[in-house]
Parts: C-alpha cells; sequence; structure tokens
C-alpha cells in the first residue's frame, strides 16, 4: 500500500484561509508569509551551522591522530593528545545527537509551497533569429560577409530563382535552408536589375516572382519573432491554400517590385551612358585640360568666325584689333583647348601661324609646344571646329 501520511501536515498557501471580515486580510497574509519565511531562514541558519561545526570538529580530530602517529612526541604530550582525541570523541556524539534532532525537527514541519516539491531539472532554450547577430555588426562586415555568401551560394541561388513551381521552391529549400536568409535575397534582387539592365525582362520577371517568395517568407518570420528557416513550410501552406485575399496582397507586392526593378535599372543605364559621355569628353580635353567646344562657345564672335573659316590673316587682323590682354585670354584658352597649336613649324604655313602668336606673346612660340599633328590626335574634334590652324 502506498502511505499518504506524508500529505497530512501540509501548510496551505497565504492566500487560501478564509479570514474574519473585520480583519485586514492583505496585511494577514504578508504577515503569515514573512513568518514562514523566517521560520525556513532560521532552520537553514541551524543547518549551515550544524555542518560547519562537523566539519572543523573532524578536520581537528585528524590533526590531533596525525600527531599521535609521530614519533617525535614526548611520553606527556602523547598522554595529552590522548585526552584531546577522547574529548574530540565526545563532541562528535554531541554533533550526531544534533543532527537527529534537528532532522526530526525538519521532518515534523509542514509542508509548503516551497517544500512540497523540487525542481527536477532546468533546461533553457533560447529561439534566437539568424540575423540578431548583424545588428551588432559594422557595414565593411556585413558587405564582406554578403560578398563570401554570394561567391559559396551563387549557383544554388540561380537555380532557386529559376523554379516556376511552389512544391519545387518548397523541396529545394527544405535541402537548403540556408538560401532562407536575407543574404539570399539581397543577391536575387540585384540579380533582377542586372537582367533589366541586360533587357531579359521574361528572366528577371521569374526571379522576381522567387524573390518576393523569400521575401514574404522572411516577413512571416519577422512577424513570428523566429528564425526565417522554421517559416518557410507556413508559407507555402498558405500559398497552395491560393486564398483570394493573400494572393490579391502577394501579386501587388509582385508587381510593385517588377516595376521598382525596371526604374533602378533605367536610372543605372542612364548612370553609365553619363560616364560613358563623361570618358570620352575627357579623351577629347585639350592640353591644358579644357574642351574645344567650350572655348569656342565662349569666344568673341570676331574670333569663333576666324577659326570657322580657318582664316588666318583674317584672325591677325581681329588680334591686332582687341585690347592686347583680352586677345591674351582667349589664345591661351584656344592653346589650352587644341584649337590653336603655337608651333606647327613641320606645316608650310606655321610661319604665318608663328607670326599670330608672336603678335600676340610678344615673344617666339615656347619649343616644347605640341606639333599640329599632336594636337590634331589629342582634340579630334579640333578638324570639325575648323580649328585645323
Amino acid at each position: 500500500r502506498l502511505d499518504y501520511s506524508k500529505w497530512d501536515h501540509i501548510e496551505i498557501s497565504d492566500d487560501e484561509d478564509e479570514t474574519h471580515p473585520n480583519i485586514d486580510t492583505p496585511s494577514l497574509f504578508r504577515w503569515r508569509h514573512q513568518a514562514r519565511v523566517e521560520r525556513m531562514e532560521e532552520q537553514k541558519k541551524e543547518r549551515e551551522q550544524l555542518e560547519k561545526g562537523k566539519q572543523a570538529h573532524k578536520q581537528k580530530l585528524q590533526e590531533v591522530e596525525q600527531k599521535l602517529k609521530s614519533q617525535a612526541l614526548s611520553e606527556a604530550d602523547a598522554k595529552k593528545m590522548s585526552m584531546t582525541k577522547e574529548e574530540l570523541k565526545k563532541q562528535e556524539e554531541e554533533f550526531q545527537k544534533k543532527e537527529r534532532e534537528l532532522l526530526k525537527k525538519e521532518k515534523e514541519q509542514p509542508w509548503n509551497i516551497d517544500t512540497i516539491c523540487k525542481e527536477g531539472f532546468s533546461k533553457s532554450v533560447i529561439n534566437k533569429k539568424a540575423n540578431d547577430d548583424d545588428k551588432n555588426k559594422t557595414e565593411e562586415e556585413l558587405f564582406e560577409e554578403q560578398k563570401l555568401f554570394q561567391q559559396k551560394n551563387e549557383k544554388q541561388l540561380q537555380h532557386y530563382g529559376m523554379l516556376s513551381k511552389a512544391a519545387d521552391s518548397r523541396k529545394y529549400l527544405q535541402e537548403n535552408p540556408h538560401l532562407v536568409s536575407e543574404k539570399a535575397a539581397n543577391y536575387l534582387v540585384i540579380w533582377c536589375i542586372d537582367l533589366q539592365v541586360d533587357e531579359k525582362t521574361s528572366l528577371m520577371e521569374q526571379v522576381a516572382h522567387q524573390t518576393i517568395v523569400l521575401q514574404f517568407i522572411l516577413q512571416l518570420a519577422s512577424k513570428m519573432d523566429t528564425d526565417p528557416r522554421n517559416c518557410f513550410n507556413a508559407f507555402f501552406n498558405r500559398f497552395e491554400m491560393s486564398n483570394a485575399d493573400y494572393m490579391e496582397s502577394f501579386n501587388d507586392e509582385l508587381n510593385s517590385f517588377k516595376k521598382r526593378v525596371k526604374e533602378r535599372a533605367e536610372i543605372r543605364i542612364q548612370e553609365a551612358i553619363k560616364k560613358y559621355e563623361e570618358e570620352e569628353r575627357q579623351k577629347e580635353l585639350g592640353p591644358g585640360g579644357l574642351h574645344p567646344a567650350d572655348v569656342m562657345e565662349t569666344l568673341p564672335a570676331v574670333l569663333r568666325e576666324c577659326f570657322e573659316k580657318q582664316d588666318i590673316p583674317m584672325l591677325q587682323k581681329a588680334i591686332s584689333e582687341m585690347d592686347q590682354e583680352e586677345a591674351k585670354y582667349h589664345i591661351k584658352r584656344c592653346v589650352d583647348s587644341g584649337l590653336w597649336v603655337p608651333n606647327a613649324n613641320a606645316k608650310d604655313d606655321g610661319a604665318e601661324e608663328e607670326e599670330v602668336y608672336e603678335e600676340v606673346e610678344g615673344s617666339s612660340a615656347p619649343d616644347a609646344s605640341p606639333s599640329a599633328s599632336e594636337a590634331n590626335t589629342s582634340a579630334p574634334e579640333a578638324k570639325d571646329a575648323g580649328t585645323e590652324v
């Protein structure tokens, strides 16, 4: 038969007793609880003192027995140690008696909510989201991790992006759960833009669909505050049910995403064109870093007409009639842009060119000036602008 006697004396919870209406029940419960806690503390201190005394007594007894075994003790010291040992033996009996009394007292103590049960085992499990650690990382660290992730999983990500059936996507993510992450979504977004830049619109729309699938899984994980790898089955269950409201929300987000991809691709194309045009413009700059077209637009009308007609005598006359400081300014800009080549001695009409330059500068042309052929190379549009002079 089972012995239920140990349940006969249980101290009920502080808030389960009935009290007189005139008694302040909350105050009574607090007093009872405090009194019970104090009693338990006293018992705990008494047990600790007993254990501490037993340990000290045991250590003393071991020391005495060790000394009695020593051959260096005199007869008087040996007799004294023997008496000490007898006293310690009597003290040991007293400790045993106190321990029996304490055990009896603890056994007779009614059980309560703090002593009626004990914790069998304790285990804490933290459901940590995959991107929790990313919050403490720098942009450089995140960029490097993204780069390594793409290099390692590029083929798998492209395979996932090409899938068209929900069942195939579910199965592939089950086999490759590491793809359910923000890094995978980032790669797919960039890939969509690259495809649209290359005018592969149909393929872009396919990859965009898979991107939104992954984005919905990440969004579901965020709402549930859990790891995305635990959510993709729940998403596909909803997706395969084809709920009208859910599918409408999915398609709206998909269409919005494809529109953003096309806009971003157009911006990238315009930036590439602008960059190419700037590079070509840099190639056309003259030896002084000026563009021939910019200089032509800022020349006085009379000088611009001379360059357009390639008429050197007309140019000589125009310069002679201008203020010399102004003439120097414009001729220097023409030289810096490649419109004017001051040291074109290789040509037969180079003498006339030198006369114009010397008339403005008041000295012979510098030897280091580029030749006419070099000027034509550095400024490809000089010939079209009528500046072969």
